[in-house]
């Protein structure tokens, strides 16, 4: 079972983190959204305290954990909320287990890995495996934040934790994000969703969360100004309002 987190109490919100990361990688959004909701923040499998990831890593497994865990919470149904890999993970549940998913909020990931870019996806975690953590840090933090923020104490504690991870359970995360393809699915997503995309996110191009948000009935795209890839730490205030604002929505026209 998945090692999570509980914060408040109300409406059930889920947490779902890149690769690479844990709980503790949202700012203060868990206690922000505490006010009024039941947040749940997951270590994915391979992250944090829950177990190891299988091998080879499968997109299918991380589907079948969090319906497990919702499952077994028996809440009622989730707004999950995901960036990077945690979005990918959010939409492969919504479209699986429709029942236990009552909103979306997809920000930093697209709705399928390109058939072309998925070897270069799983060489990340094989050079892990080869060279150890040091060998895809400085990689990995250029991709995720702006220069400008690299020299912080928010990314030193990100780095921390990447040379903490053990190279399989990273390179699990990305054999199953080379899985990623719900494209052509996507349009079987019947809840309201909000794609959120960092302004100057170097890792997930504009254009492929223009076409996730096209591609959900009904969804809405929003453009963080100034936002990376991890746009939960860099711009935690602007990431924060927004997804309050789509849930003031939601009870709107609940």
């Amino acid at each position: 079972m998945l090692f999570y987190e509980r914060h408040g109490s109300g409406p059930l919100l889920v947490l779902l983190h890149p690769v690479g990361l844990d709980n503790t990688f949202w700012a203060d959004l868990p206690k922000r959204l505490a006010a009024a909701y039941t947040v749940i923040a997951v270590d994915t499998a391979g992250h944090g305290k829950s177990p190891d990831a299988r091998r080879p890593g499968r997109m299918q497994d991380r589907i079948d954990d969090l319906a497990e865990l919702l499952s077994m919470l028996d809440e009622g149904p989730a707004v999950l909320i995901g960036v990077s890999f945690g979005g990918m993970i959010a939409q492969q549940v919504a479209l699986a287990r429709p029942d236990l998913v009552s909103g979306l909020v997809l920000a930093g990931c697209p709705g399928a890995i390109p058939e072309a870019g998925r070897d270069a996806m799983r060489k990340r975690g094989a050079d892990a495996e080869g060279g150890g953590m040091p060998a895809v840090l400085n990689g990995t933090l250029e991709r995720w934040f702006t220069p400008t923020f690299l020299s912080t104490d928010e990314v030193r504690k990100v780095g921390e934790r990447l040379l903490a991870d053990k190279p399989s359970n990273w390179a699990a995360a990305w054999e199953a994000v080379a899985e990623h393809d719900a494209f052509d699915r996507l349009k079987m997503i019947d809840i309201p969703t909000l794609v959120i995309a960092g302004e100057k996110d170097a890792a997930t191009p504009l254009t492929a969360k223009q076409a996730l948000a096209n591609a959900i009935p009904g969804s809405r795209l929003l453009v963080l100004q100034d936002a990376p890839h991890i746009m939960q730490i860099e711009c935690p205030d602007g990431f924060a309002q927004a997804i309050i604002g789509f849930l003031l929505e939601l009870e709107k026209t609940s």
